[in-house]
């Protein structure tokens, strides 16, 4: 009689488990909970090299990063829970979140050099034009170039290094920024020297792939936000993904308040007069501007969300690489443009053509139709003025200067001006 019912709730038990189990099948949020309450599962954000571009470093922008990526201390905002999948890998950037403690966390822009599909089309690009094959190494193929084999024997990065390089910021290169980009490189043990002996062979792979593809992190870098500069905060990358501190862009402004578009528009004069003339004699530059290119923190700030487009002319040593020596193109020439791209002249650039775009395709989306007559009339003039200034350099910056005193009495000073409140209180300077 014993054995009977010993067998009886020994089938029971089996029963009432197959249930269990038939419940959690039909219930996926219910299944998802128990396993991850297992002692011996843990919850594991699975995305995989692919995703990140690990698979094809060096032939990357570095690893700096990746371990807070694998320890899930960097989120996409996505990830809410372990069995959600990836964001789309078309995107060019995507929101996420960092934490340093896993209690506090901070927003953060995730972002790719370029689109993935320009990044495929530059890979697929290397293999067919080096070694004639559909896939290959990339490393391998870079690897083998005479420009690589130079920077490997090079122990100072130096103009011809780097000439012929697509990024604005190489088109008009002097030694003395060259050596702060080697001397600030995050991506590796800072030496704090100008020479690269510090850098290995991967290293210097990874440092001339991202000044060929694209030289926004490179900037974050060499001129960070802690000194002064209008840059987000670079935190690091892995693979393909660099991740700065977050902004948004400054088209989810253009509907905001007369006196938040005052006070953006003053700090967008203030920028460009600041990267006109600054301490270290260096020159920035804007080959291209739209609504992405700058972004505004959560208390007010402006700041250069994509630098891809700053070119830079060095007023202390000025350009050592002549314009004809900039013609000499290759595969890491190409691996983003169009590889008959003409170089702009470094001599024909004026400080008015970063204003002059300002003034085209950004003031008067922020500032049209936001203030009574007749300062709206006045506005609208000087932006025109600004706009059509080409001819008249002087022009230019009469224009601006008149603008900048019509906004300065129209912003306020309060708490949504975070950047500056209570300071704009008790100082003249606002």
């Amino acid at each position: 009689m014993g054995r009977w019912i010993c067998c009886l709730c020994s089938r029971v038990a089996d029963s009432l488990m197959l249930l269990l189990v038939l419940a959690l099948s039909c219930n996926p949020s219910t299944a998802a909970t128990a396993s991850t309450s297992a002692p011996h599962i843990k919850p594991s954000y699975s995305f995989g090299r692919t995703f990140l571009g690990l698979d094809k470093c060096n032939a990357c922008i570095g690893t700096s990063i990746c371990k807070k990526f694998f320890k899930e201390e960097i989120r996409f905002d996505t990830w809410l829970s372990s069995h959600l999948k990836l964001p789309p890998s078309y995107l060019l950037s995507y929101s996420g979140n960092y934490t340093d403690d896993a209690k506090s966390w901070r927003l953060v822009d995730i972002t790719r050099l370029t689109s993935k599909y320009q990044h495929d089309r530059a890979d697929k690009r290397i293999c067919t034009s080096l070694l004639k094959t559909k896939t290959c190494s990339l490393e391998h193929a870079l690897r083998s170039t005479q420009r690589f084999q130079k920077w490997l024997r090079a122990k100072r990065l130096t103009p011809d290094l780097v000439q012929g390089l697509s990024s604005p910021m190489l088109r008009c290169p002097s030694q003395r920024l060259l050596d702060r980009i080697v001397r600030r490189y995050a991506e590796v043990p800072d030496a704090g020297s100008i020479y690269m002996d510090h850098l290995t062979d991967r290293d210097k792979l990874r440092l001339l792939y991202t000044l060929s593809v694209n030289s926004h992190p490179i900037l974050l870098q060499i001129f960070p936000d802690v000194e002064g500069w209008p840059f987000p905060r670079y935190l690091g990358s892995c693979g393909r993904f660099v991740v700065s501190a977050s902004t948004r862009p400054l088209r989810d402004f253009y509907g905001v308040a007369s006196e938040v578009a005052a006070d953006l528009a003053l700090q967008l004069l203030a920028i460009l007069r600041f990267m006109g003339t600054n301490d270290l004699n260096y020159f920035f530059y804007f080959t291209h501007v739209d609504a992405g290119t700058f972004g505004v923190f959560s208390n007010g700030h402006l700041f250069i969300r994509d630098a891809s487009t700053l070119g830079i002319i060095d007023k202390e040593e000025g350009t050592q690489l002549i314009d004809g020596q900039q013609e000499y193109k290759d595969i890491f020439s190409c691996l983003t443009v169009d590889c008959q791209s003409a170089f702009v002249s470094c001599n024909s650039i004026r400080e008015k053509h970063s204003l002059i775009m300002v003034c085209q395709e950004l003031l008067p989306k922020l500032l049209k139709g936001k203030f009574l007559q007749p300062v709206q009339e006045k506005i609208d003039s000087f932006l025109q003025h600004c706009a059509n200034g080409l001819a008249d350099d002087q022009g230019v910056h009469y224009a601006v200067a008149k603008l900048a005193e019509l906004l300065k009495p129209l912003r306020s000073c309060d708490s949504r001006f975070a950047y500056r409140y209570p300071d704009c209180k008790y100082s003249d300077k606002y």
